[in-house]
């Protein structure tokens, strides 16, 4: 096991910016950056030991300005759609943000936290643990918060993040990381091929603009339904209303039998490869994006990107909770802290 550390870049304010490197015994390479504490490179063997950056991203720090795909970024305070861009906490209604046509998307696009640099609390042979503080009021969010993030590298090929955060006010609190893998290498092209599962038997329905109904739907009988592995792509293009308001897959699964506790939660396969990524995390939700609005651009190593290039597995509690009291809560403050954990093991 070994951590390296080296300058990623200078931020236009002149903020440095680091790059850590986690590596285990069996030549898996994580590296991630202080600017998002964002997932940059994940080095995987194939079957045949041959080592590919299975991530996408960008070489470059100023290309992590715009990165309108959220490659590899840590999302906050509040990942994914907020109906309306409100939300309501003891008595108050709280306005955000509207960036997704009438609604909030993923905090703020200019300033959410995955355009902050996080600072560096601790270093580790296996682990980096970043933070960073908010005031009340950061983004309209209320709360003085500070939210620490520790990515770190096991020897059984586990890449562990842990979330832990707190609040002096009763605020929302929703983290996630937005790592698009592409299991046969970034440069690979679409994933439409990959074999996913997905544990769970049931997802949120949304409207147009991806905000839920507030109904838990069965996934039986129709295009939704992972339990069992099959191919990204086998049913992506089904005459199916959910899947057209998605351009494909982008919903929330409801993981089954989410308590709290650390479970498996998805399995993904690619056939050519032989690499095999298993998913696991505490919390109840995990939206799968087929990554089918990523536009036209260059990632690293010049490498062409566009729509289906990576695929993300983004654990979380569900879009739009706040506004939907059946729904798992996701507001934390001086009594409830937020914590929570997310691993991605190769096997």
């Amino acid at each position: 096991m070994a951590m390296t550390k080296k300058l990623f870049g200078t931020t236009q304010d002149g903020c440095e910016v680091y790059a850590y490197t986690l590596e285990n015994a069996n030549g898996i390479k994580a590296r991630l950056i202080t600017y998002g504490a964002t997932l940059v490179n994940l080095y995987v063997p194939d079957k045949d030991g041959s080592v590919e950056d299975i991530v996408l991203g960008y070489d470059k720090l100023e290309d992590y300005y715009s990165n309108e795909s959220f490659f590899g970024s840590t999302i906050g305070p509040s990942a994914n759609r907020t109906g309306n861009a409100e939300f309501r906490i003891d008595g108050k209604t709280y306005q955000i943000e509207k960036n997704d046509g009438p609604n909030n998307l993923h905090s703020s696009i200019a300033s959410g936290y995955h355009k902050r640099v996080w600072e560096v609390a601790e270093t580790g042979e296996t682990s980096v643990t970043l933070f960073l503080e908010a005031p009340d009021g950061d983004m309209g969010f209320p709360g003085n918060k500070r939210i620490t993030m520790t990515y770190s590298l096991s020897d059984d090929n586990a890449l562990q993040l842990k979330y832990h955060g707190t609040s002096d006010k009763n605020t929302v609190i929703n983290m996630t990381n937005h790592t698009y893998f592409n299991l046969s290498g970034h440069q690979a092209g679409k994933i439409e091929d990959h074999i996913l599962m997905i544990h769970a038997g049931n997802y949120t329905p949304v409207v147009p603009g991806c905000i839920p109904t507030g109904e838990i739907a069965p996934v039986t009988g129709t295009p939704m339904d992972f339990t069992s592995p099959k191919p990204i792509g086998q049913d992506i293009g089904a005459d199916f209303e959910q899947l057209k308001l998605g351009q494909g897959y982008d919903h929330n699964f409801v993981i089954d039998g989410a308590d709290g506790t650390l479970r498996e939660i998805a399995t993904v396969e690619d056939p050519k490869s032989g690499r095999k990524m298993k998913a696991f995390t505490t919390l109840p939700g995990v939206q799968f994006y087929a990554g089918n609005c990523i536009g036209a651009g260059t990632g690293k190593d010049g490498v062409p990107y566009g729509p289906r290039v990576g695929m993300c597995l983004e654990t979380q509690y569900f879009p739009d909770t706040i506004n939907h009291p059946d729904f798992p809560s996701n507001v934390f403050g001086p009594d409830r802290d937020y914590e929570a954990v997310t691993v991605y093991q190769f096997v």
